[in-house]
């Protein structure tokens, strides 16, 4: 009997073996959010081809009261690329070669990580491959942030079938519970997640009715958030509440957020009356079959420091929206 079960165990690990002979284990990819390695060599970084590659990964972010870049960046020559280097998140490959060509490697080295290779027979062919693709390496590296991101605050949140507002209105949002309720009265949530010396990150959700094409062509945003913020986010002395700072036009954008139409809106908040301020982005959901708008918006109080990636969390979790 006791041969018998010693044969079991050495057959159960051999089975095993056999099992997993074909599986990869990738270790952990290091570098944090909104970072980028840029593989290269270091004269055709310094020159045209690096001078391209800046005007859009170093671009600044829409919407935030001082200039930050979309992406931290690093160089490292390609005899440097190492081992250390090929567990990086992001990694943005450049270089001339035998043909022009465009790839997107997903966990090659490291999970989770976004690998991107151009390559171009000449430097005129490399920059126009980098051109043509400008769009597409920063939506792929952002989107795998995104959702880097989300598999981290999102291990435990909020369950939304318990919010007041979410089972009245219809629609739900997965909120980390690192976050406090503010408020939640059937109308509209209120979450805040505090940050140190006094700062804070914010997430709110409602519904407008649909009264007019403006609504559904998104000319309204401005007035319906200032209207809202009226109504229920008060300053710290009367007749003070949070508005659109009227001195800095918004940024609108027509994009597609659970299926529908929306828009995205970045710019910055104000408190009238108060010296209060700090950017947002909200997304306005076309919920037609509802006849209503629903709105989801995350900002941002953090005067003096940088406030990039406070947004980019919050972006992750507002695409988190989904409408019943």
């Amino acid at each position: 009997m006791k041969k018998l079960g010693i044969l079991l165990v050495i057959l159960s690990f051999l089975i095993s073996c056999e099992s997993g002979k074909n599986q990869r284990v990738l270790v952990a990819a290091n570098g944090r959010i909104n970072n980028l390695l840029v593989v290269m060599k270091n004269s055709e970084w310094q020159g045209e081809i690096g001078d391209e590659l800046r005007k859009f990964i170093a671009e600044p972010v829409l919407g935030l009261p001082q200039p930050e870049a979309q992406f931290e960046v690093s160089q490292v020559p390609i005899e440097n690329y190492g081992s250390m280097f090929k567990s990086s998140r992001s990694i943005l490959n450049i270089g001339i070669a035998d043909k022009n060509s465009f790839t997107i490697g997903t966990d090659v080295y490291a999970a989770p990580q976004k690998i991107i290779t151009i390559t171009g027979k000449s430097k005129e062919d490399l920059i126009e491959m980098i051109q043509k693709n400008s769009s597409k390496i920063v939506s792929e590296f952002k989107d795998s942030d995104l959702r880097a991101v989300r598999m981290k605050i999102l291990k435990k949140y909020w369950e939304p079938s318990t919010m007041e507002t979410f089972k009245q209105q219809g629609f739900s949002l997965k909120i980390p519970q690192e976050y406090s309720k503010v408020e939640d009265n059937g109308e509209f949530v209120w979450y805040r997640y505090h940050l140190f010396g006094g700062n804070s990150m914010e997430l709110m959700c409602y519904t407008i009715p649909i009264t007019s094409d403006d609504d559904v062509n998104g000319n309204n945003i401005v007035a319906n958030r200032d209207a809202f913020g009226k109504k229920n986010i008060p300053g710290q002395i009367e007749d003070s509440y949070m508005i659109t700072e009227e001195a800095y036009t918004p940024h609108v954008f027509e994009v597609e957020l659970d299926g529908k139409k929306a828009f995205e809106t970045r710019g910055k908040w104000e408190v009238k009356g108060v010296y209060m301020a700090g950017p947002f982005l909200s997304y306005t959901v076309v919920d037609k079959a509802n006849n209503r708008l629903v709105v989801v918006e995350g900002l941002t109080y953090a005067p003096s420091i940088n406030k990039r990636d406070y947004m980019f969390e919050l972006e992750a979790i507002l695409k988190t929206l989904k409408i019943n």
